[in-house]
């Protein structure tokens, strides 16, 4: 078993403090003091005291919860000590860190906290399993980093009362994410159950939260974060209008559902009149260039039409007035730049939603 001192990065095998060796100089050398017999912890508890009253920062909160509170009775049952006991218990402490070389105390569980990050998730998880231990002391510090849809199956499925514990741990804009995929009981009842939160010990958090990250590392890892439809609809999306097409009719023949679901995700310039709110078009003239939006309303024809209407008749009336002129001193557009530009567009649209600026409308809003 590590000593107390261990927790400070002294090495587990260092002598014991309280044996006569340690011990306070010979009477009559020049730092004589009379000797206060202190036990190895009694040591600890004096340096901890010494540096917070120098205003260092000491993470004790990482100590195993027995140990801080030993610590803490340590510190209360002593009264004062001499400067001789002072002066040689720091003397001691300074003497055994500059001999304690690296001090490797954590085991496995200190390990993988170092080597988070640089070692897979699988490996990490496997290695968590076999020796069982926890991949860190605070699962918190890995929980709040999962985006919102991972965190939503647990919110659904768990309690209310345990919803609000994780929506309290997380960060305003994602705990409001989350709230928003919720159906409006569910919702307002994690939201009461925020309220009764304060009572609840840092113990019992630090314990749902275990649960609920061990839930998380219990899903298999996919090899592509995105689904299939994602990904193919954003493949789709940087194809010519031609390849899409294509693509799509012979989606069709071989699975009309997924092709139906493809053709949801795909977001073009015939797109923007049915998916972008009219209140966001002002937004996406101020990250389009206006000679580039000009062009791609100048290029859109047939299907791309109804859109090029549509910004032209949401955005500011100045505005459009200056593009329609523009649009009749340009000459004619060859179909690469046309569909660059409008390929621009969109790109500036996309950037928009995915910064969380604006957002699709769904096909109720539609």
């Amino acid at each position: 078993m590590p000593t107390d001192l261990t927790a400070f990065g002294l090495p587990a095998d260092l002598p014991d403090f309280s044996g006569p060796e340690f011990g306070p100089p010979a009477l009559g050398s020049p730092t004589a003091e009379p000797e206060m017999n202190l036990t190895r912890r009694q040591k600890a508890a004096v340096i901890v005291r010494l540096l917070l009253s120098d205003g260092r920062t000491l993470a004790l909160d990482e100590l195993p919860e027995h140990l801080q509170i030993q610590l803490t009775r340590d510190m209360g049952k002593i009264r004062k000590i001499d400067q001789g006991t002072l002066d040689n218990v720091a003397r001691e402490f300074i003497e055994a860190l500059e001999g304690g070389g690296l001090s490797f105390n954590g085991g496995l569980q200190e390990a993988l906290s170092i080597l988070e990050g640089s070692i897979s998730a699988d490996t990490a998880a496997k290695l968590s399993k076999d020796e069982g231990v926890e991949l860190i002391s605070d699962p918190w510090k890995r929980l709040v980093e999962f985006p919102p849809e991972k965190l939503l199956p647990l919110v659904e499925a768990e309690s209310p009362e345990v919803g609000a514990v994780l929506m309290s741990k997380l960060s305003t804009e994602k705990a409001a994410a989350i709230l928003g995929m919720l159906p409006g009981e569910r919702a307002r009842r994690i939201a009461y159950g925020v309220s009764i939160t304060s009572s609840i010990s840092p113990k019992s958090v630090r314990t749902i939260g275990r649960a609920l990250l061990a839930q998380l590392d219990a899903i298999p890892r996919k090899a592509f974060e995105a689904s299939p439809v994602d990904r193919v609809g954003a493949i789709l999306n940087s194809s010519t209008s031609a390849t899409r097409d294509a693509v799509l009719l012979g989606l069709e023949e071989e699975d009309i559902q997924f092709a139906e679901r493809v053709r949801k995700a795909i977001f073009t310039f015939a797109n923007i009149a049915t998916r972008v709110d009219p209140r966001d078009v002002t937004k996406v003239t101020r990250v389009v260039d206006q000679e580039v939006l000009t062009k791609a309303l100048k290029a859109a024809q047939g299907d791309n039409e109804a859109s090029a209407k549509f910004l032209l008749a949401n955005m500011s009336k100045r505005m459009a007035e200056q593009l329609e002129e523009e649009i009749k001193a340009m000459g004619e557009l060859n179909a690469k730049a046309a569909d660059e530009a409008m390929d621009a567009v969109v790109a500036g649209i996309r950037e928009l939603v995915n910064e969380g600026t604006i957002s699709f409308l769904s096909e109720e809003d539609e």
